[in-house]
């Protein structure tokens, strides 16, 4: 497989797979639009590798720290990802911006490059419609931070050919990632569930019936969960969990979706979690 692989969008999951892509050897592109997003996002790569040595998740020597900054070329010019192998497509999870991105994309890349929607919610037919290569378009659902997960939801649409399904499978077993195929159906499995779990947290916070700290407490020493709701809300955006349910309301207009007003309070005033240090939480950084 071509271990050339384009990255768009430098947001915490986009940079988090490029971290992930880069321990394993990978060489990537990562675009943005902006050269201010760019200079950020390469200093979160560089803390994040040394991070990854230093907590032994990764052991030095798959790191290639000393090369890895060649392996990676920074742009704002998507005509840069015409030699890319695959394509992984991080953008917000609002419509009209992965529409334009998707037709960009199919204008640049060879026809026989396969595009993978890192989605939460959006459905991966919707996107295969607006390509020129329906059959080659696949759902990967990371999960944050990338490089310590071994597993990915992968969802194959109704378009999703066999080979392309083989292909992701190569691709993470390169990343040395389990993939986990599902069908096509908004939010998939993990965020039609998960969503739910962090927006009824939220309305539990709202009604003052405990702190975030007891909250997300009960679900990790009671249930054994990793991170509480709260937790988990702060390290993906509060920004992006409020796009989610937005997209599972409009998909199903079932109430159950119905966004928390504090996610839509906290967005409003800045506070999305660990990204800008204020979220349920403080974070000094």
């Amino acid at each position: 497989m071509n271990k050339h692989i384009g990255v768009v969008g430098a947001g915490n999951i986009g940079v988090s797979v490029t971290i992930d892509l880069l321990l394993k050897g990978f060489r990537v592109t990562l675009l943005d639009i902006s050269t201010d997003i760019l200079n950020k996002a390469i200093h979160k790569i560089e803390q994040e590798i040394r991070l990854a040595v230093m907590v032994q998740k990764i052991q030095p020597a798959q790191t290639d720290t000393g090369h890895y900054r060649e392996r990676l070329l920074l742009t704002t010019d998507m005509a840069d990802l015409t030699n890319a192998g695959f394509i992984i497509e991080n953008t917000p999870e609002e419509w009209n911006i992965k529409e334009k991105v998707y037709r960009e994309l199919s204008h640049v890349c060879p026809k026989d490059v396969c595009f993978g929607v890192n989605t939460s919610c959006i459905s991966i037919a919707r996107v295969a419609e607006i390509t020129d290569r329906k059959d080659k378009v696949v759902g990967l659902h990371f999960m944050n931070p990338v490089y310590m997960m071994p597993t990915v939801e992968v969802m194959k649409s109704r378009y999703t050919s066999a080979e392309t399904l083989k292909e992701i499978n190569q691709l993470m077993k390169d990343m040395k990632k389990e993939a986990i195929i599902v069908n096509d159906h908004p939010g998939f499995v993990s965020n039609r569930i998960s969503h739910l779990f962090m927006n009824e947290a939220a309305y539990v916070f709202q009604d003052n019936v405990a702190s975030a700290e007891e909250i997300d407490n009960i679900f990790k020493k009671c249930f054994f969960h990793k991170m509480g709701p709260l937790e988990t809300a702060d390290l993906i955006g509060i920004d992006t969990v409020m796009k989610s349910l937005n997209v599972l309301y409009e998909s199903y207009q079932d109430p159950k979706f119905r966004c928390c007003p504090l996610l839509v309070k906290m967005v409003a005033e800045g506070k999305l979690g660990r990204k800008t240090g204020a979220g349920f939480y403080n974070y000094n950084y």
